[in-house]
């Protein structure tokens, strides 16, 4: 079967095209043919072993979120059939529970192998049954940045509805971020460098927008939004370096900021006494769990909500596809499409 790997060495330049050995279904197994694959900011980071020994160990096939149709089962198989559209969990360990490092060492895409394969053998605990009104495309999306939005509004965040809710850029996690806190029924604030995005936002549900670019003191902007709540009560923070300070201005007393990227630096300069003082809650977020998963599942098809999707890239073309996320410049997910 073919595969894409990075071999021989780290670095953009060693991920190819290659084959394996066609895997067989064991005791608790299924055999998964692939379709459809979305690629998240972490899948340009892992070809330069840039999570250094969690990455794994080459070689090792990438991307970490997809969708397939099960073509196999092994002996005591009960979740799922033949015939069924499964996506793969991120964290093939973590079915439910607290986090842990065993549990955290079992995510695709490095340091386990990822979908970049025309088969995956995987645990029947691994996979979860897609909606029937998603498409592939759509469904290839939610293992990561879907979920991750997920638990932050709704598995950690419990957040409510009149909340108000501030979220960062238009990213993938952004925009599910988005629908599942007016899913919620949240006031929902989304800030960008883009106007044509905010414009966009807007229609998806976005109460209110700041275009950070021309006010880059947006947690003095919002204090006209957020007047009568003292700020909000929950920020998606995706910024890192440079925006967490503003968050910190931003956040209401007892509020809570849900840490989930860093794409302007991992460095903060940051005073801890507004933490301490308003009792401040910081919450990192990694993905979820499989029954993060699942109930998130139940919302979207109770509501049919729809992801939003990018380019769509053949298999062959996966560097090609990287170097356009890579651009950072695109509103969806970009797609890689499998053939017949």
């Amino acid at each position: 079967m073919q595969v894409f790997q990075i071999e021989g060495d780290w670095g953009f330049e060693n991920l190819k095209l290659s084959t394996r050995p066609e895997p067989v279904a064991g005791r608790g197994q299924v055999l998964v043919a692939m379709r459809m694959a979305a690629l998240n900011a972490r899948d340009l980071i892992v070809p330069a072993r840039g999570y250094g020994r969690a990455t794994g160990e080459l070689p090792l096939i990438p991307v970490s979120d997809g969708v397939g149709e099960v073509v196999a089962t092994g002996e005591g198989v009960t979740r799922v059939a033949v015939g069924d559209r499964v996506c793969p969990t991120y964290f093939q360990n973590w079915v439910s529970g607290e986090p842990s490092s065993t549990r955290f060492s079992s995510a695709l895409g490095g340091p386990l192998d990822g979908v970049m394969t025309e088969l995956m053998c995987l645990d029947q605990n691994g996979v979860v049954k897609v909606p029937s009104y998603l498409s592939d495309a759509e469904a290839a999306t939610l293992p990561c940045a879907a979920l991750t939005a997920w638990s932050a509004i709704a598995t950690y965040g419990q957040t409510r509805a009149g909340e108000q809710v501030l979220i960062q850029g238009t990213g993938g996690v952004a925009l599910f971020a988005l629908a599942f806190a007016k899913l919620h029924g949240a006031h929902v604030t989304v800030i960008s460098s883009s106007d044509e995005k905010l414009e966009t936002v807007r229609t998806m549900g976005a109460d209110a927008t700041i275009n950070y670019r021309e006010i880059p003191d947006w947690a003095r902007a919002s204090r006209e939004i957020t007047r009568e709540n003292g700020g909000f009560d929950k920020i998606i923070e995706l910024g890192g370096e440079a925006t967490f300070p503003l968050s910190l201005r931003a956040i209401r007393p007892g509020g809570t900021i849900s840490m989930i990227g860093v794409l302007s630096g991992l460095k903060l300069e940051a005073s801890l006494g507004p933490i301490v003082a308003r009792q401040i809650r910081l919450q990192g977020v990694t993905v979820g769990h499989r029954d993060g998963f699942e109930a998130m599942l139940r919302a979207m098809s109770q509501h049919e909500v729809k992801p939003v999707l990018g380019d769509r890239f053949a298999f062959k073309d996966l560097k090609a596809a990287m170097a356009h996320l890579r651009e950072g410049d695109n509103l969806g997910k970009t797609l890689i499409e499998f053939g017949k």
